[in-house]
């Protein structure tokens, strides 16, 4: 595929003798396509060349030769330089790159023999998976997506919240109160869940509880037969629970690997900070200070004696680059956490493990929040359990199919895609920074920039395939048939998808494909209006045929990276 950028950088290269890797990253595609198809502001040669930019761009286009067949024409306006590449030649080479692959197109093998460790889900046993969880889920599950697509070794990590004080509260609430409290096959994590609760609450007016629940984590600590035993169930038990939300979501994961994995493995880190003089004492605790790097102290060992949060992460981030010697290492974690990575990084880097640390990347993003701006989080008291949201999601798709189209064959199963993917397209729509704004009302809206809106129009280009029998070829095409404004905007959509893909690996920002994915539905539904597909005359109907079929891979390769399902009909 000829790639414009480049080109048209060593074109000015060669006309002023600058390096090219100080124009490639200046060019621009213009909003306005009067402008031209790329731009380049001269004004960013200025200083180097002490001259202004509209001389700049005089001197360049009178120096330069410019191939009539990649370059149509260039135009000096307000110091920037106009290209207009040759739309024949773009749409014939555009076409014929992308029927080289078809159904694989915008993948590459960029990352080929390189891996990259993803952490990303990581709910805490013994609760009901929580919407507190989704963004980290589908977030995580795009990026392992989108990093596979470009010929990486993704290795999708749920480190599961399995150990810590909060099972010290369980197993105590289990054995103070297990004759209380009946424990029914299949909703048993409700039950411990209303332990924990009861505990918790109790512990507020009662200290001693607090030294009970920590006294029961030594014990798992150091396991005691029993305790380990009952710690088993309630993971058994949550991890089934956990299941049948990442069935609904489609989510799969390489490694489960939780916090207690790595038990065996901490006293090894700690070790290995003693013997590198980087842990001292403070309040009874064993910390690494971080005074020199404005940061807090990390604390590794409590004043209690037991292991935290920061003993496991650095254990499983040693195994992990041990392991896979990863390239990047990225941990999908809400905003809050951002000052605990910045310490285990700077941890990890100061036990010698400098390559490895600045490989890691905590990948933040915001809450959920309802159309009120109010966090969701609780009902009630408790948690917003993340399969009830998707269970209403495809109930109220349903509804919505069956007043519009009460024949659709395989509603169960169209229903679950379209609401399913609602839910995770209105998670990835924004920049992840932002909270995702939870409202029905928006969220299923099959005109607006939603899910529904771009499979309706997955299922338009099918339908318009499916109706013409069209079998994709390309060798008697006429394709100047496609030189038209619509077409051309197409074209250009389906042309950058690659780029788009790349782009969004290097943010970890998946919402650069939402959006992207969003233009290509709207510029094909404004080329829908505007051109009759199956026409009268064979070369346009079999010209516009193919630029439907498209469209459809582009759109289903897309939104696969998102995590999202087509449906065939709606």
């Amino acid at each position: 595929m000829i790639n414009y950028k480049n080109e048209i950088s060593k074109l000015i290269s060669d006309s002023i003798n600058i390096n090219i890797d100080n124009i490639t990253g200046f060019i621009e595609i213009p909003n306005d396509s009067n402008l031209g198809d790329y731009a380049f502001p001269c004004f960013r040669l200025a200083k180097e060349l002490k001259m202004p930019p509209q001389k700049i761009a005089e001197q360049i286009l009178e120096n330069m030769k410019y191939d009539k067949e990649l370059i149509d024409n260039i135009e000096i306006v307000g110091g920037y330089l106009n290209f207009f590449i040759n739309k024949e030649t773009f749409i014939r080479e555009s076409i014929k790159e992308f029927d080289k692959k078809r159904e694989n197109y915008g993948s590459s093998d960029l990352g080929k023999g390189k891996n990259i460790v993803i952490d990303y889900s990581s709910p805490n046993i013994a609760k009901p998976f929580h919407i507190g969880h989704l963004r980290s889920t589908v977030i995580g599950g795009s990026l392992y997506k989108i990093y596979k697509f470009l010929g990486y070794n993704s290795i999708g990590f749920n480190f599961l919240g399995d150990w810590g004080v909060q099972f010290g509260k369980v197993m105590a609430g289990i054995s103070l109160w297990k004759d209380e409290y009946k424990f029914i096959p299949g909703e048993e994590i409700n039950t411990i869940l209303d332990i924990y609760v009861r505990f918790s609450k109790e512990e507020k007016e009662n200290p001693e509880m607090t030294k009970l629940a920590k006294s029961w984590l030594k014990k798992l600590e150091e396991h005691d037969e029993e305790t380990y035993k009952t710690w088993e169930w309630i993971r058994k038990i949550s991890l089934e629970n956990f299941q049948k939300t990442y069935k609904l979501l489609n989510s799969n994961f390489d490694v489960y690997h939780g916090e207690a994995y790595y038990n065996d493995k901490m006293q090894g880190v700690i070790d290995e900070l003693k013997s590198k003089n980087l842990l001292e004492e403070s309040e009874g605790a064993q910390v690494v200070n971080l005074d020199a790097y404005n940061m807090p102290p990390c604390i590794i060992i409590t004043s209690a004696g037991t292991s935290i949060y920061a003993t496991r992460d650095l254990a499983s981030l040693e195994d992990r680059a041990k392991t896979y010697d990863f390239e990047k290492a990225l941990y999908v974690v809400g905003n809050e956490q951002q000052l605990h990575f910045k310490q285990i990084f700077k941890v990890f880097e100061l036990m010698g493990y400098e390559k490895y640390a600045k490989r890691c990347e905590h990948i933040p993003f915001g809450l959920v929040v309802d159309k009120n701006g109010k966090k969701i989080g609780s009902r009630t008291g408790n948690s917003v359990v993340l399969e009830d949201i998707i269970n209403e999601a495809i109930d109220k798709v349903k509804n919505i199919i069956l007043e519009k189209n009460p024949e659709i064959e395989n509603i169960d199963e169209t229903a679950r895609k379209i609401g399913v993917g609602a839910i995770i397209f209105n998670d990835l729509n924004n920049s992840r920074i932002k909270d995702e704004i939870f409202d029905w009302d928006m969220m299923l809206n099959f005109n607006g920039e939603t899910g529904p809106y771009i499979q309706y129009m997955y299922v338009r280009t099918k339908s318009i395939l499916d109706k013409a029998e069209y079998i994709p070829n390309i060798e008697d095409m006429n394709m100047n048939k496609l030189l038209d404004k619509e077409s051309i905007n197409i074209i250009k959509d389906i042309y950058s998808f690659n780029d788009v893909v790349v782009e969004a690996a290097n943010k970890n920002e998946p919402s650069i494909i939402s959006r992207y994915v969003l233009d290509i539905a709207k510029n094909y539904s404004i080329f829908y209006n505007n051109n009759r597909i199956l026409s009268d005359d064979e070369e346009t109907t079999s010209a516009r045929l193919y630029l439907t079929y498209m469209v459809n891979i582009v759109i289903k390769n897309a939104t696969s990276l998102l995590g999202m399902e087509m449906p065939d009909k709606m």
